[in-house]
């Protein structure tokens, strides 16, 4: 697919607007800027090399410098430092969402109604010893219950059945998990409104918000709740979506190894007050 690149006028507005909560969180967070220099340095000569050949003259310290602004004896100084760590799922991450997204999306755990059903503790499916077991084995059904009720998950109810608290996995905030959805999610977001900005012709990726400003109070709350309902039953429903034609595909074929497509749809509600009439945006 073709490309072609917005203006730096067109574009540094954009980012400076794009980049306001992010410094907000990292202000609050004690990353100073000289921190974040160092890392946007190090992060604009690993992105000019992304994608070129070994051979490429493109490579050489005077290219990249060029292409970033990056100074020669910076470029050569990074080179000789570690590889940062690569950004991986933690455990806890994959092992629960993937139990959430099959106690939500497989009729094994759901009642006729769709909702997911309160599980006893152990015995046959339905059961959240089975639920457990269906998704991994190399952690304890038990230790798998203890991490739900301390995260506030899942709850006993007066039958001591497990019951799902949330309709979906919603981490600890500050927490390992959240924070990895963090970065996941904006990065996704970003990448694909990136790709769309670039394209020529048909924007590969979906990209669509509804977005009302300076609303009355009360409307914006009833707007909010609402899209909140209906955003969690979409995600159910094409969760449930999603592991039906995963169930369907690996029961027609074997599993490809090499399978490496991966998909993320992410929905969000924002609000907050717009400024006295007259005022500019901060």
């Amino acid at each position: 697919m073709s490309e072609r690149a917005p203006s730096p006028d067109a574009l540094l507005p954009a980012l400076r607007r794009l980049l306001q909560p992010l410094i907000r969180l990292l202000i609050r967070s004690g990353i100073t800027f000289p921190v974040l220099e160092d890392l946007l340095r190090t992060l604009y000569v690993e992105v000019a090399q992304q994608g070129l050949p070994p051979n490429d003259p493109g490579r050489s310290d005077s290219r990249i410098s060029l292409r970033t602004g990056v100074h020669r004896k910076e470029i050569r100084r990074l080179r000789l430092e570690p590889e940062a760590p690569a950004f991986e799922t933690p455990a806890v991450v994959t092992r629960s969402s993937r139990i959430i997204a099959a106690w939500l999306g497989e009729a094994a755990w759901r009642d006729a109604d769709g909702t997911p059903m309160p599980l006893p503790r152990q015995g046959a499916v339905p059961s959240f010893e089975a639920l457990v077991a269906s998704v991994t084995v190399d952690v304890r059904p038990r230790a798998v219950l203890d991490e739900f009720l301390s995260q506030g998950v899942v709850r006993l109810d007066g039958e001591d059945r497990v019951v799902l608290n949330e309709a979906a996995f919603i981490p600890p905030p500050g927490q390992e998990a959240q924070i990895y959805y963090f970065a996941r999610n904006l990065h996704d977001h970003i990448a694909a409104a990136a790709a769309n900005i670039v394209a020529e012709g048909r924007a590969p990726h979906l990209d669509r918000a509804v977005h009302y400003d300076r609303l009355p109070q009360e409307v914006a709350v009833a707007f909010e709740a609402e899209a909140r309902v209906r955003a969690q039953a979409l995600l159910q429903e094409l969760n449930a979506l999603a592991l039906d034609l995963l169930n369907r595909h690996e029961a027609s074929r074997a599993h490809q190894a090499g399978v490496t497509r991966r998909v993320n749809l992410g929905i969000y509600v924002y609000t907050e007050d717009d400024p006295p009439a007259g005022e500019a945006a901060p």
